[in-house]
């Protein structure tokens, strides 16, 4: 839809600050009352916005897995890096899609494709043996890792000494884990 679409536009232009209704229809070329009329309002369209991100992000994550080389432990470090990349690269998008309190989360789409990305990290972490006893610690331990790398790294929080301006990869702080 065009108006997702301008959505996305403004957030790589313009952030979060600059994403409004007339915003999105000026971009889309549409009346400024259609985004209104046809998400019924910003927490509407912020919900298709997202839905959108979600699918990219989970594109990106599923490409960097597919060029990471075989093994189980090689198309994790590859969803992490396809994580990483995607924060990098969109940095108001996957703020909005991860710091936004959704209104309309039992949106169908919103729903589709949030689970559709979890499911690409949830799958790399299958081979694994969980790293407790619940059985979707390793998921959640990594989802935390990568996830939290990411934050830091796009706030400017992470803390490396004043000469070595280089992030830590991913492959670096990822444990071993054991296979099942």
């Amino acid at each position: 839809m065009a108006l997702v679409e301008a959505g996305l536009d403004i957030l790589v232009a313009d952030g979060l600050p600059g994403l409004t209704l007339r915003a999105c229809a000026a971009r889309a070329g549409v009346s400024h009352a259609a985004p209104a009329h046809h998400f019924a309002g910003m927490a509407g369209l912020l919900t298709a916005i997202a839905a959108r991100g979600f699918s990219i992000f989970a594109d990106a994550m599923a490409h960097d897995r597919d060029l990471a080389g075989a093994g189980p432990r090689a198309a994790l470090v590859g969803i992490c890096h396809g994580y990483l990349r995607f924060a990098r690269e969109s940095p108001a998008l996957f703020s909005l899609m991860f710091n936004h309190a959704f209104e309309k989360t039992d949106d169908p789409d919103f729903k589709t494709s949030a689970a559709s990305a979890y499911a690409v990290l949830a799958q790399a972490c299958t081979p694994f043996r969980p790293v407790t006893k619940s059985p979707d610690s390793t998921e959640v331990m990594v989802w935390s890792l990568v996830h939290g790398l990411a934050c830091l790294l796009q706030a400017g929080q992470l803390a490396l000494p004043e000469h070595q301006m280089v992030p830590p990869d991913i492959a670096d702080i990822l444990p071993n884990l054991e296979l099942k």
